[in-house]
C-alpha cells in the first residue's frame, strides 16, 4: 500500500497556525514515518504580494486600533458584507489549488486557519471533488469564517466549542473535540534540576516566564517594570520571539533592574522554560494556551487583544485556569498574590489539568491517517 499523502495548510510563517501544522506533521510521522506531507503557507502560495500587505495591516491594526479588530472579528454584518468578495477570491485561487492538488494528489487536506479552509471548501464545490478536508480550530471560539458544508471534520479545542459549532449548523458527527495541536515534547518528563543549572537559575527562588507570542507582542516592558515592585525575589525569563527591537530594548533597560532577568529571542526550548516556572505571563494564543495547559502552568493574561485573544481569555477565566489583569502596571500585585497563596496556585494548576488536551496532536494524526 503506497504511503498516504497529506497537505497541511496554514498562514503566516511566525504564527500558532504554523506551529499547529508542524505539530500535526510530527505526530503523523510518529505513526507513519513514510507519509508524504506538504506543509504549506496557503496565503503565500496563492497571493504572495497580498500576504505581505495583509500581515502588515493586521499587525498595525492590533497594535494601534485594537477596537477596530474587535468590531471586524466575527461580526455577522461584516461576514455577510464580505461574502461575495470572499467567494470571488476563492474562485480566482481555485486554478492555483487545482494545479497544486493535481501535482501532489493528496489523500486529505488539513487547515489550521480559516482562510485556506474556505479556499479548499469552495474548490471542492467548484470542481465537484470529494477530497477529505479537516478544519483544525486553534482558538476557543468558532467564528463564522470556518463554516462550510464541504468540510468533512472539525477539530475543536473543547467540548464547549463543539456545542457552539453545532448551534451554527455543523452536524455533530463532523465534530471531534480533540484539542489544539502542539508539539508532544510538552508532555515529556523533564529533569528540572538540569534545566535550572543550564539556565543559571536558583531553584530556591520562584521563576516567572514572560512571553508575547512568536512576534514578541504586548506590554512586555511595562510588565517588567511592574515586577520590579514585587515583594518576592523572583527570577524572570523573558522570551521576545522575532521582535529584535524589543530584545535590544530590554537588554538595555534591564541593566538597571533589581530582579534577576534572563532574556531570550526565538527559542526552541519553551517547554523547558515552562517546566521551571511557577507562573507564566503571556498572550493567550491558542497553541501557547494548549501548551501551558498541558504543562499545568498557572497563567496570567495581561490586556488581551480584542477578538480571539479576549475570547480565549474568557474561556480560560471561566474555567478557572487563568487570571486576567487589565492594567499591565498592576501585574506585580497578581504575581505576589499567587506566590503568597499556594492554594490559589494549586487551584489554577488543577483547573489547567482539567481542561488540557495533551494528546491533541496524536488524536488528530490518527484521524488523518484513517481518511
Amino acid at each position: 500500500m503506497p504511503p498516504k499523502r497529506v497537505i497541511l495548510m496554514y498562514i503566516s510563517e511566525v504564527s500558532g497556525h504554523r506551529s499547529a501544522t508542524m505539530a500535526i506533521e510530527k505526530a503523523i510521522r510518529y505513526f507513519e514515518p513514510k507519509t508524504e506531507i506538504l506543509n504549506i503557507n496557503a496565503f503565500n502560495y496563492t497571493n504572495p504580494i497580498s500576504e505581505k500587505i495583509v500581515n502588515r495591516i493586521y499587525m498595525e491594526v492590533i497594535k494601534r486600533t485594537p477596537k477596530l479588530w474587535d468590531y471586524l472579528y466575527d461580526n455577522p454584518e461584516v461576514v455577510k458584507a464580505l461574502d461575495k468578495i470572499k467567494k470571488n477570491i476563492h474562485r480566482s485561487n481555485s486554478p492555483k489549488l487545482k494545479k497544486l492538488f493535481d501535482k501532489f494528489n493528496p489523500d486529505v487536506v488539513v487547515c489550521t486557519q480559516a482562510y485556506p479552509c474556505g479556499m479548499v471548501a469552495d474548490y471542492k464545490k467548484t470542481y465537484g471533488v470529494s477530497l477529505p478536508l479537516v478544519a483544525v480550530l486553534t482558538d476557543y471560539i468558532p467564528h463564522a469564517y470556518w463554516i462550510y458544508d464541504t468540510v468533512d471534520y472539525y477539530i475543536t479545542p473543547s467540548e464547549d466549542v463543539s456545542i457552539r459549532l453545532e448551534k451554527k449548523g455543523v452536524p455533530a458527527d463532523k465534530i471531534r473535540p480533540y484539542g489544539i495541536p502542539f508539539d508532544h515534547k510538552f508532555n515529556q518528563p523533564l529533569n528540572k534540576e538540569e534545566i535550572f543549572n543550564k539556565l543559571n537559575l536558583d531553584p530556591r527562588k520562584p521563576v516567572v516566564l514572560i512571553m508575547g507570542g512568536g512576534q514578541g507582542l504586548g506590554p512586555i516592558k511595562t510588565i517588567v517594570k511592574s515586577l520590579e515592585k514585587s515583594r518576592h525575589d523572583i527570577q524572570e525569563l523573558i522570551v521576545t520571539g522575532t521582535n529584535k527591537r524589543l530584545f535590544r530594548s530590554l537588554n538595555r533597560m534591564t541593566r538597571r533592574c533589581k530582579k534577576d532577568i534572563h532574556i531570550f529571542a526565538f527559542v526552541q526550548n519553551i517547554h523547558e522554560l515552562m517546566a521551571v516556572a511557577k507562573a507564566i505571563i503571556s498572550k493567550p494564543g491558542g497553541v501557547t494556551t494548549a501548551e501551558v495547559l498541558s504543562m499545568k502552568l498557572p497563567m496570567v493574561i495581561v490586556k488581551p487583544i480584542p477578538g480571539q485573544e479576549v475570547n480565549n481569555t474568557n474561556f480560560l477565566s471561566q474555567k478557572g485556569a487563568a487570571v486576567k489583569v487589565d492594567e499591565p502596571e498592576e501585574v506585580y500585585r497578581t504575581i505576589d498574590e499567587l506566590l503568597d497563596d499556594k492554594a490559589k496556585l494549586e487551584k489554577l494548576t488543577l483547573a489547567a489539568a482539567e481542561i488540557a488536551k495533551p494528546e491533541a496532536s496524536l488524536d488528530i494524526a490518527r484521524l488523518i491517517l484513517t481518511l
